[in-house]
């Protein structure tokens, strides 16, 4: 009975009151992760894109040439393109300005129906009014030949009407906000991130100009005449491709030997929907496969990718069968052979894309599919023929990758047939732990016998297990997965890891849930920390994606004085500590009554003046003069894993509670495969270049 009064309360108190009603732009500052994925630094770099989604919308309509991105002073950002520039004339339901609606209601703009926008990337409408809502302050320009417009506004609401403020011979929009910062806590851009998404957006949009300019600290510097005065330099990039798709293709495989050396291209209306795709084999074993969906990078694909996988499967069979480079009785080649060395752009331009999740990183849309797969399927057959040459390139590229394939899988299950599916063999030289929890699991890959017997010694045996390693692993990057698992190191991380490896790959199968690179703090062990960098993102991307990939930070100093014992991690803590013990010693010095209490601290005084000595001597105020210099203070380097004790080794670099652990991820993996290619590829000059570039940021050096 008790149950069902309070049941009768809760009920009688939540009533009609209790339903909010957000108006205007209330419900995108209330939830903003809702409109912008997240408040972070991701979202801010969001704001960016979607005013620039709405200036690129304009460029593949037609209507625009130009795109301009500034990055001002204030954490302002402006971008200005040459459109047909925001109507602004009275809208006929709200009796305001159609500029005024655009900017401060939510759903609003020209891309719901008609024929303003047949494609588009932006947020259907939502997106210049969601940028000015999380912004303190946002300004609208729009140019429509005579007259300019502007209209201000203060987090979403408009400061004063649209106005006229002079004339023009131009059409266009300018776009400046200001993000607030009650909503986003870090506001820092990324200047990096924003090259690149812009080049990426420019080699979409063949034909359009797209200019960034960082304006927030110009490099001044004097006049070439020799006079006095000044000038501004301002850093800028300007990104314009005639050749679109067909040009990205070439910048991805700007450092790989190309197979075939025409690039396929095709750019074709199927079913309403624009199709282009461009591709290129080359002799590396990766590849690069990209999928856009109205300029948007749909970064697990979608219908669209299905159809290009598919096609180019069942197109190279057929050319195979047909010209003998496979014969009656072999196996047809797989969809992994085809895709081996294979740099493909896939951009499909449709209205009303249906995309599968918030941050439209698939596309859903059924006709994709049909239509890629049937221009594909015509056009790729036809380039074949009328090219030859490259067709005997790729034929000799993929049935390579098929003999490979064979030689692979033998191998794979030689390893899988030795560990999982016979008993679980474990390799001798890995100490396993006693958990069988994966989620609270630690794998420690420890570099040589040394260090990784004093890990054992040191670790928590429930929870830590240790796998030495010999020497440096195989560099994958230069070979296939056959020679890859014959290394005895590589195929006893397999082993232990229990989780197979390429097909046979099962991420749920994993035995540990953090798998951890501990090497020396030196050349070598720098060496080695690339080498399984290189083998987890290759083959085993899907633990960097899970966030189960870190790097351990040993400590590079030990510094003692007394019993105090601290560990640092780089020359400038050593310095900061050493200049507190200074500064101490001072404090000591001037406040001590005799000289003895400061040497019993352990410091000495050196090069004072008679009068200093006296006012140290006298317990004076005046500071005493000379160096100051710290005895009984032991500096120990490590240069390698194996000097420090268990103890050490567990206090400084594997208890949960002091460590220091930095997780491998990917925010960008498209930079991530060309620093992996710079570094670990066969081609000398760009690792060269990129050794004599970074080489002064190189501290500790032991040679």
């Amino acid at each position: 009975m008790a149950k069902d009064s309070k049941t009768q309360v809760n009920n009688a108190s939540y009533t009609a009151k209790d339903i909010q009603v957000l108006t205007g732009l209330e419900p995108v500052r209330k939830r903003p992760g809702m409109y912008i994925g997240s408040t972070g630094v991701e979202g801010l770099h969001h704001l960016i894109w979607e005013v620039f989604d709405n200036s690129l919308d304009e460029a593949m309509a037609g209507h625009a040439k130009n795109i301009e991105v500034s990055l001002l002073t204030e954490n302002k950002v402006s971008i200005k393109d040459d459109g047909r520039g925001i109507p602004t004339d009275i809208h006929p339901k709200s009796k305001k300005s159609a500029l005024e609606v655009a900017a401060t209601t939510l759903h609003a703009g020209g891309k719901f129906g008609g024929e303003s926008y047949k494609v588009s990337g932006g947020l259907h409408g939502v997106g210049l009014s969601v940028v000015n809502a999380l912004s303190m302050w946002m300004k609208a320009e729009v140019r429509r030949k005579p007259d300019i417009f502007v209209q201000e506004y203060k987090i979403g609401k408009p400061l004063y009407p649209v106005k006229k403020v002079g004339k023009t011979q131009e059409t266009g929009t300018t776009i400046t906000f200001q993000p607030d910062p009650e909503i986003f806590k870090e506001i820092a851009y990324d200047w990096h991130a924003i090259i690149t998404h812009l080049r990426q957006q420019a080699y979409l949009t063949k034909g359009v100009k797209i200019t960034i300019n960082d304006a927030r600290s110009p490099i001044i510097s004097a006049r070439p005449e020799g006079n006095k005065k000044t000038t501004e330099h301002v850093p800028s990039h300007t990104f314009y491709f005639e050749g679109g798709i067909v040009s990205y293709v070439s910048f991805l495989n700007r450092r790989e030997e190309s197979a075939n050396q025409n690039i396929f291209y095709v750019g074709k209306d199927q079913e309403g929907i624009f199709v282009e795709v461009a591709l290129q084999y080359t002799n590396a074993i990766s590849g690069h496969e990209l999928s856009f969906a109205n300029n948007v990078h749909t970064i697990e694909g979608g219908m669209h990718l299905t159809g290009f996988r598919s096609a180019i499967t069942r197109t190279l069979n057929d050319y195979a069968r047909k010209n003998n480079f496979l014969k009656e009785k072999e196996e047809n080649l797989s969809g992994e052979d085809v895709r081996e060395g294979l740099t493909s752009i896939i951009s499909v331009k449709l209205r009303e894309p249906q995309f599968e999740g918030q941050t439209k990183a698939k596309l859903g849309t059924p006709n994709a599919r049909t239509a890629v797969e049937t221009v594909v399927n015509i056009e790729l057959a036809d380039w074949l023929e009328r090219n030859p040459n490259d067709a005997r390139a790729i034929m000799g590229k993929v049935i390579l990758a098929a003999k490979a394939r064979i030689a692979a899988k033998a191998a794979r299950e030689s390893v899988i047939r030795k560990g999982a599916l016979e008993g679980f063999t474990l390799p001798g030289k890995l100490a396993d732990c006693s958990s069988k929890d994966p989620s609270e699991s630690e794998l420690f890959l420890v570099e040589g016998e040394s260090a990784g017997g004093s890990s054992k010694q040191g670790r928590n045996r429930r929870t830590q297990a240790i796998l030495p390693l010999r020497g440096k692993i195989l560099n994958v990057e230069k070979s296939r997965i056959d020679k890859m698992l014959a290394s005895e190191e590589i195929r006893a991380l397999v082993i232990a890891m229990g989780a197979a490896i390429a097909e046979e790959f099962d991420i749920t199968k994993l035995r540990y849930h953090k798998i951890v690179i501990m090497t020396d703090a030196d050349v070598d062990g720098a060496h080695i920390r690339t080498l399984l960098l290189t083998l987890f993102y290759r083959y085993f991307k899907q633990l960097v994606e899970a966030g189960y990939i870190y790097i351990a930070q040993p400590p590079l100093y030990r510094i003692q004085k007394g019993s105090a014992v601290n560990y640092v991690y780089s020359d400038s803590e050593k310095e900061k500590l050493l200049a507190e013990l200074a500064k101490t010693a001072k404090e000591k010095i001037k406040t001590s009554s005799r000289k003895e209490a400061a040497l019993a601290e352990g410091f000495t005084v050196s090069s004072l003046s008679s009068a200093a000595d006296e006012s140290v001597k006298g317990g004076g105020e005046e500071e005493a003069g000379g160096e100051i210099k710290i005895t009984g203070v032991s500096i120990q380097r490590y240069k390698g894993l194996g000097e420090m004790n268990p103890s050490q080794l567990w206090e400084t670099t594997m208890n949960p509670e002091n460590r220091i652990l930095l997780q491998v991820t990917i925010k960008d993996a498209e930079e991530a495969d060309n620093i992996f290619d710079v570094l670990m590829g066969s081609d000398v000059l760009p690792r060269k270049k990129f050794i004599q570039t970074h080489a002064k940021n190189v501290k500790n050096l032991d040679v």
